[in-house]
Protein backbone atom coordinates (compact mmCIF):
# COMPACT_ATOMS: atom_id res chain seq x y z
CA UNK A 1 0.00 0.00 0.00
CA UNK A 2 1.34 3.43 -0.98
CA UNK A 3 1.42 5.84 1.94
CA UNK A 4 1.35 9.63 1.84
CA UNK A 5 5.05 9.71 2.67
CA UNK A 6 5.78 7.34 -0.24
CA UNK A 7 4.54 10.06 -2.60
CA UNK A 8 7.44 12.29 -1.53
CA UNK A 9 10.18 11.36 -4.00
CA UNK A 10 13.16 13.70 -4.32
CA UNK A 11 13.49 14.71 -7.95
CA UNK A 12 9.88 13.75 -8.73
CA UNK A 13 8.03 16.38 -6.72
CA UNK A 14 4.52 15.72 -5.48
CA UNK A 15 2.35 18.59 -6.70
CA UNK A 16 0.08 19.29 -3.76
CA UNK A 17 -2.41 22.14 -4.28
CA UNK A 18 -4.31 23.73 -1.43
CA UNK A 19 -8.13 23.69 -1.63
CA UNK A 20 -10.10 26.05 0.60
CA UNK A 21 -13.38 24.13 0.87
CA UNK A 22 -14.92 20.75 0.02
CA UNK A 23 -15.90 21.83 -3.49
CA UNK A 24 -12.42 23.03 -4.44
CA UNK A 25 -11.01 19.81 -2.96
CA UNK A 26 -13.23 17.71 -5.21
CA UNK A 27 -12.39 19.91 -8.19
CA UNK A 28 -8.63 19.54 -7.66
CA UNK A 29 -8.99 15.79 -7.11
CA UNK A 30 -10.84 15.53 -10.43
CA UNK A 31 -7.88 17.18 -12.17
CA UNK A 32 -5.58 14.31 -11.23
CA UNK A 33 -3.61 15.52 -8.22
CA UNK A 34 -2.44 12.81 -5.83
CA UNK A 35 -2.69 14.68 -2.53
CA UNK A 36 -4.11 17.89 -1.11
CA UNK A 37 -3.33 20.29 1.72
CA UNK A 38 -5.47 22.82 3.51
CA UNK A 39 -4.56 26.50 3.46
CA UNK A 40 -4.92 28.57 6.59
CA UNK A 41 -5.17 31.85 4.68
CA UNK A 42 -7.59 30.47 2.09
CA UNK A 43 -9.84 28.98 4.75
CA UNK A 44 -9.75 32.17 6.81
CA UNK A 45 -10.84 34.12 3.72
CA UNK A 46 -13.96 31.95 3.39
CA UNK A 47 -14.91 33.21 6.85
CA UNK A 48 -14.13 36.82 6.02
CA UNK A 49 -10.99 36.78 8.15
CA UNK A 50 -7.27 37.22 7.65
CA UNK A 51 -4.70 34.44 8.00
CA UNK A 52 -4.22 33.53 11.64
CA UNK A 53 -7.82 34.37 12.44
CA UNK A 54 -9.26 30.88 12.91
CA UNK A 55 -9.37 28.77 16.04
CA UNK A 56 -8.03 25.26 16.48
CA UNK A 57 -11.52 23.75 16.53
CA UNK A 58 -12.44 25.61 13.34
CA UNK A 59 -9.26 24.46 11.61
CA UNK A 60 -9.78 20.83 12.61
CA UNK A 61 -13.43 20.89 11.54
CA UNK A 62 -12.39 22.40 8.21
CA UNK A 63 -9.68 19.77 7.75
CA UNK A 64 -12.24 17.02 8.45
CA UNK A 65 -14.46 18.43 5.69
CA UNK A 66 -11.58 18.40 3.21
CA UNK A 67 -10.70 14.82 4.19
CA UNK A 68 -14.32 13.74 3.68
CA UNK A 69 -14.55 15.41 0.26
CA UNK A 70 -12.14 13.05 -1.55
CA UNK A 71 -10.20 9.82 -1.13
CA UNK A 72 -6.86 11.63 -1.47
CA UNK A 73 -4.44 12.03 1.44
CA UNK A 74 -4.77 15.46 3.03
CA UNK A 75 -2.18 17.40 5.01
CA UNK A 76 -3.39 20.28 7.17
CA UNK A 77 -1.86 23.70 7.61
CA UNK A 78 -2.22 23.95 11.37
CA UNK A 79 -0.11 27.10 11.73
CA UNK A 80 1.75 26.92 15.08
CA UNK A 81 -0.49 24.02 16.12
CA UNK A 82 -2.57 26.56 18.03
CA UNK A 83 -0.50 26.03 21.13
CA UNK A 84 1.91 27.98 23.28
CA UNK A 85 1.78 25.91 26.45
CA UNK A 86 3.36 22.48 27.06
CA UNK A 87 1.07 19.71 25.91
CA UNK A 88 -0.86 21.95 23.53
CA UNK A 89 1.00 20.81 20.45
CA UNK A 90 0.42 17.17 21.34
CA UNK A 91 -3.30 17.78 21.77
CA UNK A 92 -3.51 19.43 18.35
CA UNK A 93 -1.76 16.41 16.80
CA UNK A 94 -4.19 14.04 18.49
CA UNK A 95 -7.10 16.02 17.04
CA UNK A 96 -5.46 15.98 13.61
CA UNK A 97 -5.18 12.20 13.71
CA UNK A 98 -8.81 11.88 14.80
CA UNK A 99 -9.82 14.04 11.83
CA UNK A 100 -8.41 11.44 9.44
CA UNK A 101 -5.60 13.60 8.14
CA UNK A 102 -2.57 12.04 6.47
CA UNK A 103 -0.30 14.73 7.83
CA UNK A 104 0.01 18.27 9.10
CA UNK A 105 2.53 21.05 9.47
CA UNK A 106 3.90 22.94 12.44
CA UNK A 107 5.44 26.42 12.14
CA UNK A 108 8.19 27.95 14.23
CA UNK A 109 6.41 31.31 14.13
CA UNK A 110 4.16 31.77 17.15
CA UNK A 111 2.92 34.62 19.29
CA UNK A 112 4.06 37.21 16.77
CA UNK A 113 7.68 36.08 16.56
CA UNK A 114 9.95 33.44 15.09
CA UNK A 115 10.71 31.17 18.02
CA UNK A 116 14.11 30.34 19.38
CA UNK A 117 15.35 27.34 17.39
CA UNK A 118 15.71 25.16 20.48
CA UNK A 119 12.18 25.92 21.63
CA UNK A 120 10.86 25.27 18.13
CA UNK A 121 12.70 21.94 17.88
CA UNK A 122 11.21 20.84 21.21
CA UNK A 123 7.76 21.60 19.84
CA UNK A 124 8.51 19.53 16.72
CA UNK A 125 9.64 16.66 18.94
CA UNK A 126 6.38 16.90 20.91
CA UNK A 127 4.40 16.77 17.67
CA UNK A 128 6.49 13.88 16.29
CA UNK A 129 5.96 11.78 19.38
CA UNK A 130 2.19 11.81 18.81
CA UNK A 131 2.41 11.65 15.01
CA UNK A 132 4.48 8.47 15.07
CA UNK A 133 2.98 6.72 18.08
CA UNK A 134 0.23 4.78 16.31
CA UNK A 135 -0.22 2.59 13.26
CA UNK A 136 -1.07 5.49 10.92
CA UNK A 137 1.85 6.65 8.77
CA UNK A 138 1.20 10.28 9.71
CA UNK A 139 3.51 12.78 7.96
CA UNK A 140 4.74 15.68 10.09
CA UNK A 141 6.02 18.69 8.17
CA UNK A 142 8.19 21.17 10.09
CA UNK A 143 8.34 24.72 8.78
CA UNK A 144 11.13 27.28 9.19
CA UNK A 145 9.38 30.64 8.84
CA UNK A 146 12.38 32.96 9.20
CA UNK A 147 12.51 33.94 5.52
CA UNK A 148 8.89 35.08 5.60
CA UNK A 149 9.58 37.40 8.51
CA UNK A 150 13.14 38.57 7.72
CA UNK A 151 14.29 36.89 10.90
CA UNK A 152 17.33 34.97 9.70
CA UNK A 153 19.54 34.05 6.79
CA UNK A 154 19.95 30.81 4.82
CA UNK A 155 22.38 29.40 7.39
CA UNK A 156 19.75 29.90 10.08
CA UNK A 157 17.13 28.23 7.88
CA UNK A 158 19.34 25.20 7.31
CA UNK A 159 20.25 24.93 10.99
CA UNK A 160 16.58 25.06 11.95
CA UNK A 161 15.55 22.43 9.41
CA UNK A 162 18.37 20.15 10.50
CA UNK A 163 17.21 20.51 14.11
CA UNK A 164 13.63 19.73 13.11
CA UNK A 165 14.79 16.68 11.19
CA UNK A 166 16.65 15.50 14.29
CA UNK A 167 13.49 16.14 16.32
CA UNK A 168 11.48 13.75 14.14
CA UNK A 169 9.95 15.74 11.27
CA UNK A 170 9.18 13.70 8.14
CA UNK A 171 9.17 16.61 5.68
CA UNK A 172 11.00 19.94 5.87
CA UNK A 173 9.70 23.23 4.55
CA UNK A 174 11.05 26.79 4.41
CA UNK A 175 8.39 28.95 2.75
CA UNK A 176 9.85 32.07 1.18
CA UNK A 177 12.84 30.46 -0.51
CA UNK A 178 12.90 31.31 -4.23
CA UNK A 179 16.55 31.10 -5.26
CA UNK A 180 17.38 27.79 -6.89
CA UNK A 181 20.84 27.96 -5.28
CA UNK A 182 19.29 28.35 -1.82
CA UNK A 183 16.84 25.54 -2.48
CA UNK A 184 19.64 23.24 -3.62
CA UNK A 185 21.59 24.11 -0.47
CA UNK A 186 18.63 23.17 1.72
CA UNK A 187 18.00 19.89 -0.11
CA UNK A 188 21.68 18.97 0.19
CA UNK A 189 21.82 19.82 3.89
CA UNK A 190 19.03 17.48 5.04
CA UNK A 191 18.01 13.88 4.44
CA UNK A 192 14.23 14.30 4.68
CA UNK A 193 11.99 15.30 1.73
CA UNK A 194 11.83 19.05 1.13
CA UNK A 195 8.69 21.01 0.28
CA UNK A 196 8.85 24.28 -1.69
CA UNK A 197 6.11 26.90 -1.84
CA UNK A 198 5.23 27.94 -5.41
CA UNK A 199 5.75 31.70 -5.14
CA UNK A 200 6.16 34.39 -7.81
CA UNK A 201 9.77 34.17 -8.93
CA UNK A 202 10.23 30.61 -7.70
CA UNK A 203 11.86 28.19 -10.16
CA UNK A 204 9.47 26.16 -12.34
CA UNK A 205 8.60 22.60 -11.43
CA UNK A 206 11.21 21.10 -13.77
CA UNK A 207 14.02 23.10 -12.15
CA UNK A 208 12.83 22.19 -8.64
CA UNK A 209 12.75 18.54 -9.67
CA UNK A 210 16.36 18.77 -10.85
CA UNK A 211 17.25 20.32 -7.50
CA UNK A 212 15.87 17.27 -5.68
CA UNK A 213 12.70 18.83 -4.27
CA UNK A 214 10.13 16.23 -3.20
CA UNK A 215 6.96 18.32 -2.85
CA UNK A 216 5.54 21.59 -4.16
CA UNK A 217 2.54 23.30 -2.58
CA UNK A 218 0.59 26.45 -3.45
CA UNK A 219 -0.48 27.88 -0.09
CA UNK A 220 -3.38 30.29 -0.44
CA UNK A 221 -2.57 31.13 -4.07
CA UNK A 222 -5.42 29.19 -5.68
CA UNK A 223 -7.97 30.54 -3.20
CA UNK A 224 -6.89 34.11 -3.83
CA UNK A 225 -6.71 33.51 -7.58
CA UNK A 226 -10.42 32.69 -7.31
CA UNK A 227 -11.06 35.82 -5.27
CA UNK A 228 -9.09 37.83 -7.82
CA UNK A 229 -11.29 36.50 -10.62
CA UNK A 230 -14.40 37.56 -8.68
CA UNK A 231 -12.96 41.04 -8.18
CA UNK A 232 -12.23 41.39 -11.91
CA UNK A 233 -15.72 40.22 -12.85
CA UNK A 234 -17.40 42.47 -10.29
CA UNK A 235 -15.44 45.53 -11.41
CA UNK A 236 -16.28 44.84 -15.05
CA UNK A 237 -19.98 44.63 -14.22
CA UNK A 238 -19.89 47.72 -12.02
CA UNK A 239 -17.64 49.94 -14.13
CA UNK A 240 -18.18 48.76 -17.72
CA UNK A 241 -21.61 47.20 -17.59
CA UNK A 242 -20.36 44.25 -19.66
CA UNK A 243 -20.16 40.51 -19.12
CA UNK A 244 -16.73 39.50 -20.37
CA UNK A 245 -16.30 37.21 -17.39
CA UNK A 246 -18.74 34.67 -18.85
CA UNK A 247 -16.23 32.55 -20.82
CA UNK A 248 -14.22 31.94 -17.63
CA UNK A 249 -17.43 31.30 -15.71
CA UNK A 250 -18.60 28.74 -18.26
CA UNK A 251 -15.23 27.01 -18.11
CA UNK A 252 -15.53 26.82 -14.33
CA UNK A 253 -19.07 25.52 -14.57
CA UNK A 254 -18.00 22.71 -16.88
CA UNK A 255 -15.16 21.72 -14.57
CA UNK A 256 -17.47 21.77 -11.51
CA UNK A 257 -20.11 19.63 -13.21
CA UNK A 258 -17.47 17.08 -14.17
CA UNK A 259 -15.97 17.05 -10.66
CA UNK A 260 -19.26 16.89 -8.79
CA UNK A 261 -21.17 14.37 -10.90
Amino acid sequence: MTTFLDLHVPGVPLLMPNPWDAGSARLLASLGFEALATTSSGFAATLGRLDGGVTRSEAIEHASAIVAATSLPVSADLEDCFASSPGGVAETLRLALEAGLAGCSIEDYSGGEVLDAGVAAARVAEAAEVAHAGDVAFVLTARAENHLYDAGDLADTIARLQAYEEAGADVLYAPGLCSIEDIRAVVSAVTRPVNVLALPGAPPVAALAQAGVARISTGGAFAFAGIGAVVEAARELRDEGTYGYWPRSQEGSKAAKKAFE
